[in-house]
């Protein structure tokens, strides 16, 4: 797609965004099962069903807009996701491995909230009122995740992990 003008990047925005989730989706169940801290599986539990519906959402855009998401993929979640990858093949379940795995989802949230953040403002100078709405939840919602991976590093799992 040939970006030359604002709705051009707009629309491949959302695709990048469509194609990060989708990935999202399918890597977020083996983090949590090689998580061994209950309230991370929990988190990345509750994390993957409000991906599902950043991805419902994402589809309700592009109805919207009559744009299909497929057809792109976001390169740059496919390596966030690797790397996480490597990390869950480096380490067994330990406070380590918890401190690892909430680094690299974090990695992966302050991607999604950079994504979110510049396609709501597309959709803004666009005039887009809907969409600037539904870009505005999600990225809180993805603030949100953030937040608890932070508060879920802070109380436990780091210095669990330098103790170990």
């Amino acid at each position: 797609m040939r970006l030359e003008s604002m709705e051009d990047l707009f629309l491949d925005q959302i695709k990048d965004l469509y194609s990060a989730e989708t990935q999202i989706v399918k890597a977020l169940p083996k983090m949590s099962k090689a998580a061994s801290s209950s309230e991370l599986k929990e988190a990345f539990d509750e994390h993957l069903e409000q991906t599902k519906e950043h991805v419902q959402r994402l589809e309700k855009l592009c109805e919207v807009l009559g744009l299909t998401p497929t057809g792109k993929k976001c390169k740059a979640m496919q390596g966030l996701l690797e790397e996480g990858k490597e990390v869950m093949s480096e380490g067994d379940e330990s406070p380590i491995l918890d401190a690892a795995l909430i680094a690299a989802a974090q990695r992966v949230e302050h991607y999604e909230i950079a994504g979110y953040g510049c396609a709501r403002t597309f959709a803004n100078h666009l005039g887009l009122e809907e969409a600037v709405s539904l870009l505005q939840r999600t990225l809180d919602e993805e603030a949100e995740a953030d937040k608890e991976l932070t508060d879920i590093a802070q109380s436990a799992v780091n210095s669990q992990a330098a103790q170990s």
